[in-house]
């Protein structure tokens, strides 16, 4: 990993990478009050047919290093995702604006996704897997991850970024 500290300039030092993975892991629910500045909001970026980006916010997790999430293929940002993977992810906690850079991927292994169905039902989303194994289902889900079977997602980070919302401040890019 290479860290570049964008903050030379007003002598401030570098991010510590394993504190922001501590932050994340320690989790950043949406509900209202939970985060910065109000709540946690994950948006995801993906790159339309045209070139041009489509940002969504996203219900996300942050489990073994990645971002994870689920949505419909045939949704805009499934689609999009399937032609091209490239993607950002990012998420504004009280301690540091965060924006990962990385590919997704549909992930299909029956017992990753039920662990993370089992994740997201534990947070308040009565969610489970589907009859395939394969894909997720539930009573209701964010109108923009459109019809069930919905698809989980891992973001493998590429770089990321972040600049830190607290005292002492700083500014950070990571290449991985």
């Amino acid at each position: 990993m290479d860290t570049t500290n964008l903050a030379n300039l007003y002598e401030l030092p570098a991010l510590d990478w394993s504190s922001v993975t501590a932050r994340l892991d320690a989790g950043c629910d949406q509900a209202p009050g939970s985060g910065g500045p109000d709540r946690h909001t994950t948006w995801l970026t993906t790159i339309d047919a045209d070139g041009s980006p489509h940002v969504t916010a996203i219900g996300s997790l942050w489990i073994d290093g990645h971002f994870w999430f689920e949505t419909g293929r045939a949704t805009r940002k499934g689609r999009n995702l399937a032609r091209d993977p490239w993607c950002t992810v990012a998420i504004a906690t009280r301690e540091f604006d965060l924006v990962v850079e990385g590919t997704a991927e549909v992930v299909t292994d029956r017992d990753t996704v039920g662990r993370l169905a089992a994740v997201w039902a534990e947070g308040g989303w009565p969610c489970e897997v589907d009859e395939t194994g394969t894909a997720l289902t539930a009573p209701f889900s964010a109108p923009s991850a459109g019809t069930p079977p919905w698809s989980v997602y891992r973001v493998t980070a590429r770089s990321a970024y972040a600049v830190a919302t607290i005292e002492p401040g700083g500014a950070t890019r990571w290449t991985f």
